[in-house]
């Protein structure tokens, strides 16, 4: 063989290794690493996890008392909105599965400081959400006697280490114990609607009442209370359906994100429109809005009426491992978002680690590490713990959502000018969709000023969130430049 001939050969294998390489190595570096141990069934009970929890089993009560029948409007349109956003992040996940989702995809459409944003707004949703999570846990815990003398802050630290320590084995025991949360959450609901539809149909006797339509027309109507009460509960609605954003977090992980994604996306419009919306509808039809309260299950008020024995028992289990579900989803997701961040330097460079069963502890850990702190506030303040991180975790998942839909638009954007080919699966509307949810989910933002006590408040907090941001974004900026100079290492 000539030596012409063995160079082309070396050429040719160079060239080969290299496309292989290339094709080998993900568009996101972040995304190395990870295993796809998530099977379809994990995907679709993190989806419907992600669109039943305590929003629903424990909100439900104080917003029907307060709005009245129309909640069930209030949630319809949450919903909608939030289809809107998971539909949209669903078809850039299939142009490109990543488990750093709409951070990644941000990073490709609006530039490191879109990604920068996006990220550390999720991360304020689901670090903010892990205290209220632990706090809720640490709650529906002293329900039962046995844990009556143990502090609430001991019932949170255990919870929030229990979580953990699944977390960080590895994604397949996350996605197991999703699936069984979500599996108790599902039975829970479906029997309740049942007994329910029962409850309606035959005229039962509830509390003294008869349930029906009378039980709407005969207590002030639709809006009992007015309008005003309905459009400043759209803030607690709306952070309800928070999570359900983890399907495009979850695709990564998964071995064929192509079939799994759109049927679980798809299932999400129905499963609000039976489990939330129904239920709503059952629980107006079953008692009078102003007998539901915030201090117990609206679920827990109706079968207590009924006489139904251990109904407090059962229905406390079930927000308990609602609570524990969305603990596990934050420290997941964030995980794999701050992974992917770091990458790109936009994050800590520990929250870039990971462990010998390919799970990213380093941001795992630190999302944890605000839960410790949320630990010390369930000591000082263990009355105000849950309502003071509950408006910093709306903020975060509006900021998220919006972040997404603008993400879109520039992804559309990009398609017609042919840098790129839209998947089959869209979201419906493009063009006009994104502009609307964009503008419904500003003005729950504006429309938190009228809720004085709780929504206000909130509001005040945007700068402080905007100036955390800034203030991080240059300190990442300086560093970056000085080890670019080679004077740190």
């Amino acid at each position: 063989m000539s030596n012409d001939a063995v160079d082309t050969a070396a050429d040719a294998r160079t060239a080969s290794q290299g496309a292989q390489a290339a094709q080998a190595a993900p568009a996101d570096a972040g995304d190395a690493g990870y295993s796809k141990d998530l099977k379809a069934r994990h995907v679709n009970m993190i989806a419907i996890g992600g669109a039943i929890g305590t929003g629903l089993f424990l909100g439900a009560g104080g917003r029907l008392h307060s709005a009245g029948p129309a909640l069930a409007v209030a949630y319809l349109v949450c919903g909608i909105v939030a289809f809107f956003v998971v539909r949209a992040l669903g078809e850039m996940v299939l142009y490109r599965p990543s488990s750093g989702s709409f951070v990644s995809y941000a990073r490709e459409f609006l530039g490191e400081k879109g990604a920068y944003v996006a990220g550390w707004m999720y991360f304020l949703n689901w670090s903010t959400t892990c205290i209220a999570d632990i706090t809720a846990i640490a709650l529906y815990t002293h329900y039962w006697s046995f844990f009556t003398d143990i502090p609430q802050w001991v019932l949170a630290l255990a919870a929030l280490a229990v979580v953990l320590a699944v977390n960080l084995i590895s994604v397949k025991w996350f996605g197991e114990m999703e699936f069984w949360f979500a599996i108790i959450k599902v039975a829970a609901l479906v029997a309740f609607m049942f007994i329910g539809i029962f409850l309606v149909s035959t005229q039962h006797d509830v509390g003294g009442e008869k349930p029906g339509l009378n039980m709407i027309t005969d207590h002030g109507g639709f809006l009992p209370n007015g309008l005003m009460p309905v459009v400043i509960v759209l803030q607690g609605v709306v952070f309800a359906y928070a999570s359900l954003e983890l399907v495009g977090v979850a695709a990564g992980e998964t071995k064929d994100p192509q079939k799994v994604v759109p049927r679980a996306v798809n299932s999400i419009m129905w499963r609000v429109g039976v489990f939330y919306v129904g239920s709503v509808v059952l629980l107006a039809l079953l008692l009078p809005g102003s007998v539901y309260s915030a201090d117990e299950s609206p679920f827990v008020t109706v079968l207590s009426k009924i006489g139904v024995s251990g109904a407090g028992d059962v229905m406390n289990f079930v927000v308990l491992t609602a609570a524990m579900s969305s603990l596990n989803s934050g420290l997941y997701s964030t995980g794999r978002i701050l992974r992917s961040m770091a990458m790109a330097g936009s994050a800590p460079k520990f929250t870039a680690r990971m462990n010998r069963n390919q799970v990213p502890y380093g941001g795992i850990l630190l999302t944890a590490s605000v839960g410790v702190l949320g630990v010390a506030l369930n000591r000082v303040v263990p009355d105000k713990a849950f309502e003071i991180v509950l408006n910093v975790a709306s903020l975060g998942i509006i900021g998220t959502w919006i972040s997404i839909m603008v993400c879109h638009l520039a992804f559309v954007r990009r398609a017609k000018e042919g840098h790129l080919t839209r998947p089959d699966f869209r979201l419906p509307g493009s063009g006009v969709t994104q502009y609307v949810t964009i503008a419904f989910l500003l003005a729950v933002l504006v429309l938190m000023w009228k809720d004085a006590e709780v929504g206000r408040k909130t509001l005040f907090l945007i700068p402080l969130v905007a100036a955390g941001l800034t203030a991080g974004w240059y300190a990442i900026r300086r560093k970056q430049d000085r080890e670019a100079a080679g004077l740190t290492k």
